[in-house]
């Protein structure tokens, strides 16, 4: 600050304040560049959303791109695969620029409720496979949505998880625990 101002008397010998402001670069150059391209998918999709950053990332993990508007049911797609798709082609897009950690995409926080849903979901499979003792496969599903199962599971006293087949198909089977305590055993 080059000067603190005054107020002065009802406005009569009042001085402004002076500062001297320097303009910095943008402390994320990927969020930024991000934020381009997903905005330019946009427009190209001639979707009515818009993007904004939820997070700018930093060495190890790359920036959150939030996307919000009349079109995100469309963007999000059957399943997340429409969101997924663009996901790939925003770091596909950046990944020729050089290497960064993944640009995450998520549309009007999908990702969080599916994540939700999917973990709900894992606890009444479990309780199912617990009572009855044999194994339940769920559908296919994507990588990130099998690990978020696997993950729910791994604590469960009385079932395991493996993923199970190949490719799109892939998906993930609970099974009884075989070294599970016995009921009334100590």
């Amino acid at each position: 600050m080059l000067s603190q101002g005054r107020a002065g008397i009802f406005g009569i010998g009042s001085e402004p304040a002076r500062v001297r402001v320097t303009r910095l670069a943008p402390q994320n150059t990927l969020a930024s560049e991000s934020i381009e391209v997903v905005n330019q998918l946009l427009v190209n999709m001639k979707a009515s959303a818009t993007a904004s950053i939820r997070t700018s990332g930093d060495d190890e993990n790359g920036p959150t791109i939030d996307i919000q508007g009349e079109d995100s049911g469309l963007l999000i797609g059957k399943r997340g695969e429409t969101l997924a798709a663009m996901q790939f082609l925003v770091n596909l897009i950046l990944g020729k620029q050089g290497s960064h950690p993944l640009v995450v995409l998520d549309v009007e926080e999908y990702k969080e409720r599916r994540s939700r849903s999917l973990q709900a979901m894992a606890a009444r499979v479990a309780e199912r496979v617990s009572a009855s003792g044999r194994p339940i496969s769920l559908e296919p599903m994507p990588p990130a949505e099998r690990r978020i199962i696997h993950m729910a599971l791994s604590d469960h006293p009385n079932v395991t998880t493996e993923s199970v087949g190949a490719g799109a198909m892939r998906k993930v089977t609970v099974f009884p625990r075989k070294d599970k305590p016995r009921q009334g055993a100590s």
